[in-house]
């Protein structure tokens, strides 16, 4: 049992430090990139993991309860959904507002040809009678 623990336990260490390496973002990665960091996890089994906990990772508290995942999701976009975008709002009101005039405009045309229409359909039957 006590020889299964010898090989079990670097293992595991290994696995949790490859892990906890992956999970880690950039800018937190002391010394090296994370890419040189996996490596020297996995090609030196006790000593890697070893190093990475102890001189490869910032240890502090996360800031305002920053996880890996929540700081991805923060970075991709400055803004989740377009609903919650105010530019994005604001360009869709003065779309509408274009929208708007130029429909009032296109009324306005509309009933400008019909009364055109009416004046020479009353002409026309004025002229018959």
């Amino acid at each position: 049992m006590l020889r299964a623990l010898m090989y079990i336990l670097p293992l595991a260490l290994t696995i949790y430090a490859v892990i906890d390496c992956l999970n880690t973002p950039e800018d937190e990665a002391r010394h090296l990139p994370k890419i040189a960091w996996i490596f020297i996890i996995l090609l030196f089994w006790i000593v890697g993991p070893i190093a990475w906990f102890a001189a490869g990772k910032l240890r502090h508290a996360p800031r305002g309860g920053r996880t890996p995942s929540e700081w991805h999701r923060n970075h991709r976009h400055e803004w989740v959904a377009p609903d919650d975008n105010p530019e994005f709002l604001k360009s869709l009101r003065d779309e509408n507002k274009k929208d708007e005039s130029l429909l009032k405009d296109w009324e306005a045309d509309l009933r400008r040809r019909e009364e055109e229409l009416k004046k020479r359909e009353q002409g026309e039957d004025g002229e018959k009678s």
